[in-house]
């Protein structure tokens, strides 16, 4: 399971509380075995915040803690509902059991958004450190949109949404 904090979310967790009172950190995402901090903006450089990070991580997991105050939802994203079509709910297998686990393995995930079936276009939002890397429009090009055009004829296009697009 992997969870994608922002500031305001982060009451959830005693983890991304405490990383949140770290000069410069912008979102916090947990995978099952890793954490991706992401910063705010390029004035603040990693190697003085690293220290910082560490010592919150290091603290936290000495104390025993739980990572959420409460359990979170499994992928709620892909988790496929009664008024999905046939092509919504392949697509939401195919994120949850072949594309997720590679796109997590490089600690980021994927969350499927919505298809516009007329004009096939899939629309999901990425997360971790997929959201800030540079070779991720290549991977959802090339990967993710290859794979789920080839199983499933009726998409078009794979597009990635902000997450300020997706929070409205």
């Amino acid at each position: 399971m992997c969870l994608s904090l922002t500031r305001k979310q982060s009451m959830k967790s005693p983890l991304a509380k405490a990383l949140f009172r770290i000069d410069g950190v912008a979102a916090v995402f947990f995978g099952p075995d890793f954490v991706t901090v992401t910063k705010s903006s390029d004035d603040m450089p990693w190697g003085e915040m690293k220290p910082e990070i560490f010592s919150a991580m290091m603290d936290f997991f000495a104390s025993g803690a739980e990572i959420l105050d409460e359990l979170a939802e499994g992928a709620a994203d892909t988790h496929i509902n009664e008024d999905d079509s046939e092509i919504v709910a392949l697509i939401k297998e195919l994120l949850d059991t072949r594309i997720r686990p590679a796109v997590q393995d490089d600690g980021g995930d994927i969350n499927f958004v919505d298809f516009d079936e007329d004009s096939g276009v899939v629309m999901v939002k990425l997360q971790g450190a997929c959201s800030t890397c540079s070779s991720s429009k290549v991977t959802l090009k090339s990967g993710v949109e290859n794979m789920l055009m080839h199983y499933v004829p009726e998409v078009s296009e794979v597009v990635a949404v902000d997450a300020e697009e997706d929070d409205n």
